[in-house]
């Protein structure tokens, strides 16, 4: 049933989260394309969806489909009359086709049926939709950006830092030393640039208390506990909302300690895993992070051994239990 905003409260249409996210950002709950939503059956409204991995669904999709018919990139531009670089911008998600562009090129892969509607509605919502991180598109890089749009759609993640407590984590003020520690060093910006990074850093973190929330499975190095960003105070706090964030549901977070063995030689990196959407699989994705920006792996072999390094890292980790009590000693280091 299609609903008009007019006609349901803000509590009813939005998870607290989202709503929390909204007052927060000083964002209006009138953005285009959220005039209408869909209203699900027992009223409960579903988290807005990413239009980052829409687009990287559908372009994978599609690349996919050709690959299937045994056509090259030039072959299919040649056939619709399109430039190279048009096709390549579908198939990379740099833009997304029109309905009668994806209509065209179904015919020649010969998909018809329900998936290809499943396709056709992939690229609507892929075109139409928004997330609150585009207010920050100025400010963002495009890496991290998608990074966000990354974790709004994932079912799950598995992280690994090695040097700083995982943004998903991260209080207002150590985000905030965090940010100024390399802004101001290596790349120094406007204040209130920096402000708005950390704001949008502190607003990604609804994926973890929404209605079904991300599954976060996190790993960090005891050194990360033991190097200070901020005073001491800025430190007792984070390790404090670790141990809080440690207790829930949708959260495992481990200790890698320091006199055991360090089982790989590898920096921060974390994995996305996906859900179905109409139908429409997406393969899992590695996210690395370095100094000038990040990257994407999602190459199956590539994916493969992220995931084995991650396996291995967790062989090697204290367990829940035993981690959280090194959380509190720690947290009696900086008090």
């Amino acid at each position: 049933m299609q609903v008009p905003l007019d006609d349901l409260t803000d509590e009813l249409l939005y998870p607290p989260a989202y709503l929390l996210v909204v007052v927060t950002l000083g964002l209006t709950l009138e953005d285009p394309g959220n005039t209408y939503v869909s209203r699900p059956e027992g009223g409960q409204v579903p988290e807005p969806a990413s239009p980052t991995v829409r687009r990287r669904r559908l372009a994978a999709e599609l690349r996919r489909l050709r690959e299937h018919a045994e056509l090259t990139g030039d072959e299919v531009a040649k056939r619709m009359k399109w430039s190279a670089s048009k096709l390549s911008r579908f198939e990379n998600a740099h833009s997304v086709p029109r309905t009668v562009e994806i209509r065209k090129l179904l015919a020649l892969y010969d998909v018809e049926g329900s998936y290809a509607d499943d396709l056709l509605a992939l690229a609507q919502e892929a075109a139409q939709g928004k997330g609150w991180w585009e207010t920050f598109s100025s400010t963002l890089p495009p890496e991290y950006a998608a990074l966000i749009g990354m974790e709004a759609e994932a079912l799950s993640a598995l992280s690994w830092e090695p040097l700083v407590v995982p943004g998903l984590l991260q209080t207002a003020d150590y985000a905030r030393e965090v940010t100024n520690g390399y802004l101001e060093q290596i790349d120094p910006v406007p204040p209130s640039e920096t402000k708005r990074r950390v704001e949008a850093r502190l607003a990604r973190q609804q994926v973890l208390t929404r209605d079904n929330p991300l599954r976060l499975s996190a790993m960090l190095d005891q050194s990360v506990l033991q190097r200070r960003f901020g005073n001491p105070d800025v430190m007792c706090s984070q390790i404090k909302q670790l141990i809080e964030m440690s207790e829930r549901d949708n959260i495992s977070l481990r200790i890698l300690p320091l006199n055991g063995r360090h089982p790989i030689g590898t920096g921060a990196f974390a994995l996305f895993q996906f859900g179905e959407v109409h139908d429409v699989a997406h393969q899992d994705v590695v996210y690395i992070e370095n100094l000038t920006g990040g990257r994407y792996v999602e190459e199956e072999d590539e994916v493969f051994r992220y995931r084995r390094a991650f396996n291995r890292l967790s062989d090697l980790a204290l367990d829940d239990q035993k981690s959280r009590e090194m959380l509190v000693a720690g947290l009696q280091t900086w008090s």
